[in-house]
């Protein structure tokens, strides 16, 4: 097995494990829970606030000591903390239980696009975007399943206690399978030789790789455009299940349904995407992407039907593929290979800053708003971010390397 396909194999599973753990089961427990708005927003964006705090160090850390320690911490998150759910009966304990399962994505998130940038040459739109729908397609089975048994396992007039640990049980095998299949498959493979040196200059190419990193405007620009998307995303997951089930009127079923026509058309449209900006630019991409992202996540709330949120769901994930696609890989045009690591884990920073805010931001407006006044006021945000990055990053890239054998 290549070191691709097995990135993207342990990528499904742990993917499709915290998918079970999140959306749309975990709004939905904290409502069980008693949380109110504010309170399920921050249930959902804490564990993605995690990674504002790890990314960066574990994507700088991957540069010191090798990817495939890096990435084997984080799988050991995946693997473990899905069980602790079965203890949670109190708001509190979830809150603190989402914060340390988000080590699991901050740890191997940036570190794993960082392998597929050391061996992906010129073709890292494709290859970053192939990867990333490999691993999405774990989150587009994981939200209907969660979903599913829910609404039909689920005894009497709602979920119980039982009925969510039964969620959460699966989602701890799953992330046990990542990790089991990560010591195997990534058994000896290295794209990144460990630093030699001692500590002091270990630690020196750590700090030297993130301060080059956050100070090039193109990379901080280029990933607010990620961030301020992500922030829309994170909005959409914790309050598009809660909006279908109380306003629209939908079952658990629908509402998983629903991300999950976001999550697939996302993967579909992102190869081609990633493949488009190798060829003729990100930047264009990107801003179109912005577009859709904000025209769509404006008029969810004012729909009901399951057919016509279905379609806006559609066009909110063609969106999403536009942007994601052509971001990390212009990410990685505009830095030094050597920093790989410490670039993604930037870009994953800012990732998680935006998608950590997206539900905290929502839950705050909408206990003082409404929906459509609350999702109009964060699309505008997108809207505005435009003419920065137009302005402010400029494309120059060398087409002419070729992708490394693997």
């Amino acid at each position: 097995m290549t070191p691709f396909n097995a990135l993207c194999s342990v990528g499904f599973l742990a993917r499709f494990s915290y998918a079970l753990a999140r959306n749309p089961v975990l709004p939905l427990f904290a409502l069980y829970l008693g949380a109110g708005p504010e309170a399920i927003g921050l249930a959902v964006g804490i564990s993605t606030v995690t990674g504002i705090f790890f990314k960066m160090p574990s994507g700088a850390l991957s540069d010191v000591i090798g990817r495939r320690k890096t990435l084997l911490m984080g799988l050991v998150v995946f693997g473990v903390m899905p069980f602790t759910y079965l203890l949670v009966n109190d708001y509190t304990l979830l809150i603190v239980i989402r914060f340390l399962h988000g080590l699991a994505t901050a740890i191997y998130g940036p570190v794993a696009m960082a392998v597929v940038a050391d061996i992906a040459g010129a073709r890292k739109g494709e290859w970053l975007s192939w990867f990333s729908s490999v691993t999405i397609l774990g989150t587009l089975a994981g939200a209907p399943v969660g979903g599913f048994l829910l609404t039909y396992v689920t005894r009497g007039d709602g979920p119980a206690l039982h009925d969510f640990r039964l969620v959460f049980l699966l989602s701890g095998l799953a992330g046990a399978a990542a990790l089991l299949l990560g010591l195997v498959a990534l058994r000896g493979k290295e794209t990144v030789a460990p630093h030699p040196g001692a500590l002091k200059e270990r630690l020196g190419r750590f700090f030297s790789g993130i301060k080059e990193v956050v100070s090039d405007r193109r990379v901080v620009i280029t990933s607010n455009m990620e961030g301020l998307q992500n922030l829309t995303v994170g909005a959409l997951e914790a309050f598009l299940p809660v909006y279908a089930v109380k306003v629209a009127g939908l079952n658990e079923f629908q509402a998983g349904l629903l991300w999950g026509v976001q999550v697939l058309t996302t993967i579909l449209s992102k190869p081609m995407m990633g493949r488009m900006s190798d060829r003729w630019g990100r930047k264009s991409i990107i801003v179109a992407g912005m577009v859709l992202c904000a025209g769509s996540f404006a008029a969810i709330p004012l729909l009901t039907s399951f057919i016509l949120l279905l379609v806006t769901a559609l066009v909110f994930g063609l969106g999403e593929a536009f942007v994601t696609s052509s971001s990390a890989a212009l990410v990685a045009d505009v830095c030094q290979e050597k920093h790989f690591g410490a670039a993604m884990g930037a870009f994953g920073t800012i990732f998680d800053i935006g998608h950590a805010s997206g539900p905290i931001l929502a839950g705050l407006l909408i206990a003082r708003f409404d929906y459509f006044t609350s999702f109009v006021m964060m699309a505008v945000l997108l809207l505005i971010a435009i003419p920065v990055f137009v302005l402010g990053v400029d494309e120059g890239r060398d087409r002419t390397k070729t992708a490394k054998t693997v």
